[in-house]
């Protein structure tokens, strides 16, 4: 059997040199070179945990009960479903260094460890702050690396492995710049054009830059090692970037993602791309296949072994995607074909944005100057993404598409019915999870009257 190395970053989206973006990640773009890059990557979440969960469990956030953040108090509901205990089960030898977002927390400390425990994680590499040093989760990333190195380059075991290698990057903050000119950077889809958004990109170049550095050390030890022709390499993120209207959105920027994958038994696709749409959930199923394995009755998503074999082959139609909570409550779904994508809200009681779901920053607080807390959402959105990639143009009232309107929210409620599907109270959660009131503005919050004991009154403001 082939090794298996999980190489993956926060909140990076398609924002890399791989997908056409002048950003200082040469070493990507190398791998990229010698792999399978997917153009149409999607999360099944485009929230941190939740989206995890999904490409680790093969399973719809809805369905493995990993709806929110872990470290606000959701979870996997049977952890055995998860990636690593299954594999583990299967004969590997299950490693984590880094970063998991699954269970509980990735704070640096020992807790960690129990955590990646029940996860099904043997070894636990990650840098933990008992060590002696306080560092800063970009610091850890490059000890990390390091120690994933040093992992792959003396590992004893004759087991196949497991990897997987997480980092804090690109999430904010992000490290400062002295590097690269704001004036001179490329900035990201949807950002309005100001000094303070150049500022942000430039010090969002720092954090890919140390990324880029940190797959380098990881990939130039599984070459070293005599590894590489041996192990399935999945390089991916968790959905798209830190700024409004990306992350925690069901937008293409929030929902997109880098995929890059290399099978060595197939040569043939190494420096190639495949066009079609992919999720996820497809991730599990796929590595299945490639080890011959028997994949487990629990998953959700459609194999990709097919289009290895043959990069013209369409493996789906259409994708799904969910918003339960990420530190306030704001249920949705989407459904997205090559052409259409479709969107609902479910939240009755609040039609405003949700502040509290979009990270601080100075593009938010651009935003929310110009009068973004005032504004209400729809709450359904259709577009037509041959003649609106960027979805701007809400088409739900528009007569001429009154037929796609229709097929979309039955097949996007055949899909709900078909996965058990049911839309959370947040009541449900209330005490059981840190939760936002929807109200709020930013979601770092220390006054409990922020919380989700308040949430009620958040609905008649």
């Amino acid at each position: 059997m082939k090794n298996i190395l999980y190489i993956h970053t926060h909140d990076t989206g398609c924002f890399t040199s791989v997908y056409g973006k002048n950003v200082p990640t040469p070493h990507v773009k190398a791998f990229a070179e010698d792999a399978l890059s997917f153009r149409h990557a999607f999360c099944a979440s485009p929230t941190c945990s939740p989206s995890r969960g999904a490409l680790l469990t093969g399973r719809y956030p809805h369905e493995n009960g990993l709806i929110g953040l872990a470290h606000r108090g959701f979870s996997i509901q049977n952890p055995e479903t998860h990636m690593a205990s299954f594999f583990r089960s299967q004969g590997f030898e299950t490693v984590l260094c880094g970063v998991q977002h699954e269970e509980k927390s990735y704070d640096y400390t020992s807790r960690s460890m129990v955590y990646s425990q029940t996860l099904g994680y043997e070894k636990n590499l990650s840098f933990l702050q008992e060590e002696g040093c306080q560092v800063d989760g970009c610091q850890a990333d490059h000890i990390n690396a390091e120690r994933t190195a040093e992992y792959l380059l003396h590992r004893c075991s004759d087991r196949p492995f497991f990897l997987s290698y997480g980092m804090f990057q690109t999430h904010r903050p992000y490290p400062e710049s002295e590097t690269f000119d704001p004036e001179s950077v490329e900035l990201p889809e949807g950002v309005f054009d100001t000094e303070e958004a150049r500022l942000d990109t430039s010090a969002l170049y720092e954090s890919l830059a140390q990324f880029d550095r940190n797959f380098q050390i990881v990939m130039d030890a599984l070459k070293a090692a005599g590894l590489y022709e041996n192990t399935i390499i999945i390089s991916t993120t968790d959905h798209g970037l830190a700024n409004p209207f990306s992350k925690c959105t069901l937008f293409d920027r929030g929902i997109g993602v880098s995929l890059i994958v290399r099978i060595p038994q197939y040569p043939l696709t190494h420096g190639t791309w495949y066009n079609g749409m992919v999720s996820h959930v497809d991730l599990f199923p796929t590595l299945c296949d490639a080890e011959g394995l028997p994949k487990p009755a629990w998953l959700s998503g459609v194999s990709l072994l097919p289009v290895f074999e043959n990069p013209q082959h369409q493996i789906r139609d259409h994708v799904f995607a969910e918003i339960n909570f990420h530190t306030s409550y704001e249920p949705a779904r989407c459904i997205r074909t090559q052409r259409y994508k479709y969107i609902r809200y479910y939240d009755e009681a609040w039609d405003k944005y949700n502040m509290t779901n979009c990270d601080d920053s100075a593009l938010k607080g651009f935003l929310v100057q110009a009068g973004w807390r005032e504004q209400s959402k729809p709450r359904e959105l259709l577009f037509d993404l041959y003649f609106d990639p960027m979805e701007n143009n809400n088409l739900v009232c528009d007569s001429e598409y009154e037929e796609v309107l229709q097929h979309l929210r039955l097949a996007l409620h055949d899909w709900q019915i078909r996965t058990h599907d049911r839309i959370p109270a947040w009541q449900d959660y209330k005490g059981l999870c840190k939760l936002n009131r929807r109200d709020d503005l930013s979601p770092t919050v220390t006054d409990p009257s922020q919380l989700d004991s308040a949430i009620e009154a958040a609905v008649t403001h």
